[in-house]
């Protein structure tokens, strides 16, 4: 079972109670994991977790010193707090540390639904057996992960301190392939609410682009205009909201470093019509109510009409600036200022471009100009004269997201929607799709 706020509260008030640390921050976890793995048009399995863990961090004389459980009965909670403190007595000075906080208001977000947490598994099955007949109705081969993750915890400090939160997130991916193997579909999303899962959608996308993409031609790499799906801008762009590190950027290894460790804060960097911002309460992606540091979370802007209007100071490097700790961010949403344009508007305005799905295997490859490389995979297609031609193999890419997002590289923005990372997980942001006026591919891949 998840801990109730009583007794998390119950929990962190104990451990600190066995504190003899100048200093100490507790946080206990409770989480419920499930899931229903489907494969060859087939169930495959289907499980659940649950689970409970403690954590403790005190300081003595500056030193610090961690511990955790995973048993949270008072001999396990104390023997926990004895090793953290052992540790700090031989640790090296922390040279960062901070006073834990004292007490902080906290606003609940409130990305926790009771019928999540409590999923009925028929349901899901029946949700998943309805897919698999799909798959063989149209002839495909499909696999799938259907996920439901619930949590709750806490945490504690020393200077009187307590925040309670709990979530939860259910995902369904789905990956569909002709009996060939030679071409794919894939789709994804997430919510916290599964009453706004449409696992109907996710499947007939996945079955779609799997059956559309067969026969693929291969072209020549080079920089092509381009449209990404709002799951491609996903995976490449989908945590940007948390690379605005302000001591990266004033230690001159940051994109938004400037000569003289300055930063380019006030710099138009991106698109005018670009916003992005963290909202802790938007009723689409609930964030966390805490902040980094435990700073309780606001709304903020990273970007405004293309404008770097924030970067993220902790607590330590705050002080060390004179300046206040950011208060964020705690999600990514990427919204445009301006017109908001279909994807079908999109393919009817391009002469000559390349659709794609989505992006896999990303790596970062220059933090200081926003680089990374990375393959499309499960669906890319040629667009001449405003209409699909015909698909194409796939491509390695090397792209600065930066130069991606610039003035004069934006063609057009789409409404958007909420989208997790290729790589799953609870993790989602608000993203559009985007039209623009060059990307590199670098090469070819062999990739379906």
């Amino acid at each position: 079972m998840l801990f109730t706020e009583s007794e998390a509260k119950k929990l962190t008030e104990k451990i600190l109670s066995y504190v003899k640390a100048d200093d100490a921050s507790a946080s206990v976890g409770s989480d419920k994991l499930s899931h229903l793995r489907f494969a060859n048009n087939n169930f495959l399995t289907s499980g659940s977790r649950v689970g409970r863990s403690a954590n403790v961090t005190v300081w003595i004389d500056g030193k610090r010193g961690s511990a955790s459980r995973n048993d949270v009965d008072d001999e396990s909670l104390k023997s926990m707090v004895e090793e953290a403190q052992k540790i700090a007595q031989n640790a090296p000075p922390d040279r960062e540390y901070m006073p834990t906080l004292g007490k902080q208001a906290y606003k609940p977000t409130g990305g926790y639904v009771e019928a999540t947490a409590n999923l009925s598994l028929t349901d899901r099955a029946r949700s998943v057996g309805d897919i698999i007949s799909e798959f063989e109705k149209n002839k495909v081969i499909g696999a799938g992960f259907h996920a439901a993750r619930s949590q709750a915890g806490a945490s504690a400090t020393k200077n009187g301190n307590f925040d309670y939160e709990r979530s939860t997130n259910v995902s369904l991916s789905v990956t569909s392939r002709t009996p060939d193997g030679t071409s794919s579909g894939y789709f994804l999303r997430n919510h916290f609410d599964i009453a706004k899962l449409d696992t109907k959608r996710i499947a007939a996308e996945s079955i779609k682009k799997a059956m559309q993409g067969r026969d693929a031609r291969t072209i020549d790499p080079g920089a092509y205009t381009v449209i990404l799906e709002p799951q491609a801008v996903a995976d490449i762009v989908g945590n940007l909201g948390f690379t605005f590190n302000a001591r990266n950027a004033e230690e001159g290894r940051s994109v938004y470093s400037a000569p003289g460790g300055k930063t380019r804060l006030g710099e138009k960097i991106f698109d005018e019509r670009i916003m992005i911002y963290s909202d802790p309460w938007h009723p689409e992606l609930p964030g966390s109510q805490s902040a980094q540091g435990g700073i309780p979370a606001q709304k903020i802007y990273m970007v405004r009409n293309g404008v770097l209007e924030n970067l993220v100071y902790n607590r330590f490097w705050a002080k060390q600036k004179e300046k206040d700790p950011t208060p964020g961010p705690v999600n990514t949403i990427f919204e445009t200022g301006g017109e908001k344009a279909s994807i079908e508007d999109m393919i009817k305005s391009t002469k000559k471009g390349i659709l794609v799905t989505r992006f896999w295997y990303i790596r970062s490859t220059d933090p200081r100009t926003a680089s990374s490389t990375g393959l499309t995979r499960d669906g890319v297609w040629l667009i001449e004269d405003g209409k699909i031609a015909y698909p194409v193999k796939n491509f390695r890419f090397n792209q600065s997201v930066t130069q991606m997002l610039a003035q004069g590289n934006v063609e057009m923005i789409g409404a958007s929607e909420r989208v997790g990372g290729s790589g799953g997980g609870s993790g989602a942001s608000l993203l559009p799709a985007l039209k623009l006026r060059s990307f590199n591919f670098t090469s070819q891949s062999e990739a379906v």
